[in-house]
C-alpha cells in the first residue's frame, strides 16, 4: 500500500495497480510508476482500449447473423463488442441455437431485433451476411465500414431435407464456414476497408 491519503487502498504489485477497498476488488489495470526530479512518486495508468464494434446484419436476424453474433462474442470478445440485427426479423431459427449448442456456444438468450433498435451505437464495422440485407442496408455514418460476407441460408438449403440430421447438415456447415470467417476478424474487416 502507498502511505498517502489519496492513494489508500491502492496497491502496486509487479507494475499493476489494484484497488483494494474492503473486499471491493475492481480488477488491476497496468500501470508505471516513476520518480519526478523533485522526489515525488508519479503513477501512470494505461487505458485499456476501445473495443471494436460490429453489427452482423441480415434478412431476418434469425439464423446467420445470430450464429456470427455468438462466434464473434465466444472467440473475440476480449478485442469486439458485438450485436446482431436485421432489416426484417423472424426470430431466432431454433436450429440455429442447436447447430451453436453442438459447437459449445449458448445462443439461446440472444434475441432477434430489428436493426433500428440499434440507433445510436456507432459501429466501427457493419458485415451484411446476406445479399438481401447487403441491398437492403441502411444508412450507417461516414465512420462506419459496411462490408459484405455473404454466405449461404441454412433454411432455405434444409427446407427439402428428407430428415433433420440432413437438414442441421446445412446449419453445422454455414456455421463452420462464419467460424472461419469469424476467426480472421478483426483482419478481415481491416483488408475490405483498405480495398
Amino acid at each position: 500500500m502507498l502511505d498517502h491519503p489519496l492513494l489508500n487502498n491502492i496497491a502496486i504489485d509487479a507494475g499493476n495497480v489494484t484497488n483494494e477497498r474492503e473486499g471491493q476488488s475492481k480488477g488491476s489495470m497496468p500501470a508505471s510508476i516513476s520518480s519526478t526530479s523533485s522526489g515525488n512518486t508519479e503513477i501512470s495508468m494505461a487505458t485499456k482500449p476501445e473495443k471494436t464494434k460490429i453489427l452482423f446484419l441480415c434478412t431476418g436476424n434469425a439464423c446467420r447473423s445470430q450464429m456470427a453474433e455468438g462466434l464473434t462474442r465466444h472467440l473475440k470478445g476480449d478485442l469486439m463488442d458485438v450485436w446482431s440485427a436485421g432489416v426484417e426479423p423472424h426470430g431466432v431459427d431454433p436450429r440455429a441455437i442447436k447447430a451453436m449448442a453442438e459447437a459449445g456456444i449458448d445462443i439461446s438468450a440472444q434475441e432477434s431485433k430489428h436493426v433500428d433498435t440499434l440507433d445510436g451505437i456507432e459501429f466501427d464495422f457493419v458485415v451484411t451476411l446476406c445479399d438481401q440485407a447487403q441491398q437492403g442496408c441502411p444508412f450507417f455514418p461516414a465512420r462506419t465500414r459496411v462490408l459484405h460476407a455473404g454466405f449461404d441460408d441454412p433454411p432455405r438449403l434444409a427446407a427439402g431435407s428428407r430428415s433433420e440430421e440432413e437438414a442441421m447438415a446445412h446449419y453445422r456447415r454455414v456455421r463452420d464456414e462464419i467460424k472461419r470467417f469469424v476467426e480472421k476478424l478483426p483482419l478481415t474487416c481491416k483488408l475490405e476497408q483498405d480495398d
